[in-house]
């Protein structure tokens, strides 16, 4: 694994417990909007397998889990033996995703490796490309999602939106692609100084849009929220 990140302590990045967030190095997808461009650029020193099992010894007492982010952490083969080593240390474990690697992901799903999944919906399956910058299969995403909706660990969907890369439309259709999921999140969203193409190019949505666009969809989930 090449760990560049770590939040020792959140509590938001896990639904309803403690945990410490571990940020991979890299990503299959571009985003422009991405809030964390250093990490998918690569960005930063290493941290060694060693002192994170260590870490984690010391806060037994403290956390409830381990949130594995990125980046996109299915990049690494070596994903599967890292999460197997912090579930056997006692911890539950969320990880997020993009939904490209859904031989990795149905491995973890079905061997219960990991406890929750989120996984990162940019936008309708034809129009993933013109938001994303690079190739797509769609089936992959399609598959990943299908899985997650139909596997016995909990999971939610979410979905960052600004007005230059997605539609009132967009939001709409994305709903119908996982209608009867758990719990979908819309994330309005926020300008900042680690936005992966820089500062001041995109715009949130007002929140009375985004407020009637949840009104539109919250019917075809158990939870429907924005962030």
């Amino acid at each position: 694994m090449h760990i560049i990140g770590q939040e020792k302590t959140s509590l938001i990045d896990y639904p309803d417990k403690i945990c410490t967030v571990y940020f991979t190095a890299g990503c299959n997808f571009k985003c422009p909007y991405c809030h964390n461009g250093s990490i998918v650029r690569g960005e930063g020193n290493a941290i060694e397998d060693r002192e994170i099992f260590s870490f984690l010894q010391k806060r037994k007492k403290f956390i409830d889990g381990v949130c594995i982010s990125g980046g996109e952490p299915t990049l690494y083969p070596d994903l599967y033996e890292f999460v197997q080593k912090i579930k056997e240390m006692g911890f539950l474990i969320k990880l997020d995703t993009n939904g490209t690697n859904p031989f990795l992901l149905k491995r973890l799903l079905e061997e219960k490796w990991i406890d929750y999944v989120a996984m990162d919906l940019k936008a309708p399956l034809e129009k993933y490309e013109t938001v994303v910058k690079v190739p797509v299969d769609p089936e992959k995403i399609r598959s990943s999602i299908h899985m997650i909706m139909n596997g016995n660990v909990d999971y939610e969907f979410r979905t960052t939106v600004c007005k230059e890369l997605l539609l009132e439309e967009d939001i709409l259709a994305m709903a119908q692609e996982i209608k009867g999921s758990k719990r979908y999140y819309l994330q309005n969203f926020r300008d900042g100084d680690t936005i992966l193409e820089g500062k001041g190019r995109f715009t949130p949505y007002d929140r009375e849009v985004l407020e009637a666009v949840k009104q539109r969809i919250e019917g075809l989930f158990d939870i429907c929220r924005i962030r």
